[in-house]
């Protein structure tokens, strides 16, 4: 029973557009009210009315170590207790910028931020202004934030409510945004062979994570670097989901491409807001004061979710941490999928370190198109009946399902029996 969650959905509905505030929360995609949270602990959500569920949404990534980590709930705590905000330096952004710059060394120079979707406009602000031309290019389902110029066909949201772009952007600023197929070759040298000195930069996610999972075909991501070096554009990577979910140094480290920008979120913030932006030293040096493009926030490098991001990285960077959820991830695909083949079910699983989507399609996902042959009706049902059985999924076909290091034997095992009960009843 949902009581209280129907209860307090109808009182939100009043005062929130929607009831929620941010739209894939509202599961409309999937037929249901949403869920009022009450508080996590670790692997697991608890609902108002007091219901469990293992959770695989983590806050939409940002919870690799679960909820209510130990170590970042002190880290948190102390860190209060010195103070909310200052709105002047502290000795910890400069700690965490020197850990992300160890991890990640294409990144020489960093900048924090509030959110993903502002590291990403800073980025594309950053390379306009760097290279002296507008065209961006982006591909159909990576979803960069809500950025105007980049909320084209951006995945996740957007394609859960059917919506190819946002009302109240106008066509001039969308005007420099070439929209390309995700992991299409021609198509990109094609663009460049028309517009090859007017683009400023590409931006990716190097693993799709706003479409459902959809890795990069081999070769695809070199083949990005290859071009924008030839014509003089920028590469920027998108690793707000990615970055510290894949590895240690992000997708880039783990497929050994290196761009020239990268944008952070989510995990180094540890579940309290942050974004980043970085990259090389003769780029980041044209940032306000430093340079002549202007960037500002008054809550950027937040003491406190500084500290929690800090407290979340020193944990990742503990041995055998990344071995653990591979083996833990590992272990839910392969199961996952050998439901598939008992039932003789098509749907195909993508899988990229701790993060994974379920696809209602019989075709291999390897694009926005692809990902859209997914029977979201089915979806809806599946996802009901989880939610029944006390598994809460992301809200929608097209959104990554993630793993935290709190999942252990017992969540996955249970994970993946429900599974096989909920394809069987649907079937």
């Amino acid at each position: 029973m949902r009581v209280r969650s129907k209860q307090f959905y109808e009182r939100a509905l009043k005062s929130i557009p929607g009831g929620v505030n941010s739209p894939v929360r509202a599961c409309k995609a999937v037929k249901s009210d949403p869920i009022f949270c009450e508080r996590g602990e670790g692997a697991y959500l608890i609902d108002v009315d007091g219901n469990r569920y293992i959770d695989y949404v983590c806050s939409w990534g940002p919870l690799i170590l679960g909820h209510a980590h130990p170590e970042v709930i002190a880290s948190v705590y102390f860190a209060s207790k010195r103070g909310t905000s200052f709105g002047i330096p502290t000795w910890q952004e400069i700690e965490l910028a020197e850990l992300i710059k160890s991890c990640i060394p294409s990144i020489e120079k960093i900048r924090l931020v509030n959110s993903g979707t502002e590291a990403t406009m800073s980025a594309i602000r950053l390379a306009r202004a760097y290279t002296k031309r507008k065209k961006i290019v982006k591909f159909e389902g990576c979803y960069h934030g809500h950025v105007d110029s980049l909320l084209v066909k951006a995945g996740s949201g957007l394609a859960t409510f059917g919506i190819p772009a946002s009302p109240g952007i106008p066509e001039e600023l969308t005007a420099h945004t070439l929209n390309l197929p995700f992991n299409n070759f021609e198509a990109v040298k094609k663009a460049f062979k028309k517009y090859g000195e007017e683009i400023a930069a590409v931006i990716v996610e190097p693993v799709a994570g706003n479409m459902g999972v959809v890795l990069p075909k081999e070769g695809f991501l070199e083949f990005l670097r290859e071009i924008t070096s030839k014509y003089g554009a920028l590469l920027i990577f998108d690793e707000v989901i990615t970055g510290f979910r894949i590895g240690l140094s992000g997708a880039q480290g783990k497929i050994g491409v290196t761009p020239d920008l990268t944008c952070l979120g989510k995990i180094i913030g540890g579940g309290l807001p942050v974004g980043a932006y970085g990259g090389k030293k003769e780029i980041m040096e044209l940032v306000s004061p430093e340079g002549p493009v202007y960037q500002a926030g008054t809550l950027s490098g937040n003491p406190i979710a500084v500290s929690a991001g800090l407290a979340t990285l020193k944990e990742l960077m503990k041995p055998g941490t990344y071995e653990k959820l591979e083996s833990i991830s590992q272990k839910l695909e392969e199961g996952i999928k050998e439901v598939l083949k008992e039932l003789n079910l098509p749907y195909k699983l993508n899988r990229a370190g701790s993060m994974l989507t379920l696809f209602f399609t019989e075709k291999e996902v390897i694009d926005f198109e692809t990902a859209l042959t997914s029977d979201t009706e089915k979806f809806a049902i599946f996802w009901q009946k989880m939610l029944e059985k006390g598994i809460y999924l992301p809200p929608s076909q097209f959104e990554a399902w993630f793993i935290s290091l709190a999942h252990g034997e017992k969540e996955i095992e249970e994970t993946i029996k429900r599974v096989y009960e909920t394809l069987k009843e649907i079937h």
